[in-house]
């Protein structure tokens, strides 16, 4: 079993990533990226890291004896004129401003090279925990009605639109109409949008209506940033008075699953998931 170097942004996928190591034997060791990391990886062996600075993350990683990596967590685009890089983070400094100005899926690939360049194999959140991904169909007792199924396809055209642009994950609709599209403001603060708006657009708690999709961007490096859903977002989708969640099957990301499948089913929220397009 490959000893997994764990990158850790913010959000509980990481500390998610680092428990399910911990509970089936398989030996990890934690980059906490500083400013971003959750204080729920403290506990785990590992190492700080500053943003810039590659060279000791890599020899963090080496010296532990890490063979894969795993980049998860939430990570804001810097100030690159902030950084404090080491000399391997300088080295690649123009290349990844460059890569920046293209879009954040050319950042991440570009990022990856660099890991794949020192040798390490990197895996995606749901390669390291294979039931993460969302599968065919409701993930709770409830289903999309036959009054859903047209906002559920809209809303899927729309979060893949918006995808080829490399622009956003996730778009709300409603009765036919598009309520929503994310951006950089990301999907906490799209749903907190969509709940300001009248209740005569979308929906209210004893009348939901409407659909939340998140879907992964065409051209996604689907090893990192993959849509991920947890059981926040099935609240925020209850206040914002819709009716349910789709999302890609193996390329939506359930954290705490269990609460998350409780919550939709106390809520009477559906979450459902759909087949990638056919290529």
């Amino acid at each position: 079993m490959r000893k997994l170097g764990l990158i850790a942004g913010g959000g509980s996928l990481p500390v998610e990533i680092a428990e399910h190591c911990l509970r089936s034997g398989r030996p990890f060791f934690v980059i906490r990226l500083k400013g971003f990391a959750s204080a729920g990886l403290d506990s785990f062996t590992g190492a700080e890291v500053g943003l810039a600075e590659l060279g000791k993350c890599f020899k963090a990683l080496k010296r532990a004896g890490c063979q894969a990596v795993c980049l998860a967590g939430q990570v804001n685009r810097p100030d690159f004129t902030s950084l404090m890089p080491d000399l391997r983070g300088l080295a690649v400094l123009p290349a990844v401003i460059a890569a920046a100005r293209k879009g954040d899926d050319a950042l991440l690939r570009m990022l990856i090279a660099e890991f794949e360049k020192e040798g390490f194999t990197v895996e995606g959140g749901n390669e390291v925990i294979d039931d993460l991904g969302i599968g065919s169909g409701p993930l709770g007792r409830i289903s999309p009605t036959s009054e859903n199924c047209a906002d559920v396809s809209l809303a899927v055209e729309a979060a893949r639109t918006i995808g080829r642009l490399d622009a956003g994950q996730a778009a709300v609709v409603c009765r036919g109409l598009i309520l929503a599209l994310e951006a950089a403001e990301g999907t906490d603060a799209l749903l907190a949008r969509v709940a300001d708006l009248p209740e005569a657009l979308r929906g209210r708690a004893d009348a939901p209506m409407g659909v939340l999709a998140k879907m992964p961007k065409p051209t996604q490096e689907t090893r990192v940033d993959l849509p991920t859903i947890g059981p926040e977002t099935v609240k925020a989708v209850a206040r914002a008075g819709l009716a349910g969640i789709v999302g890609e099957v193996g390329h939506l990301l359930v954290l705490d699953r269990d609460n998350v499948v409780a919550l939709a089913d106390e809520l009477g929220i559906f979450v459902f998931g759909v087949e990638p397009p056919t290529p």
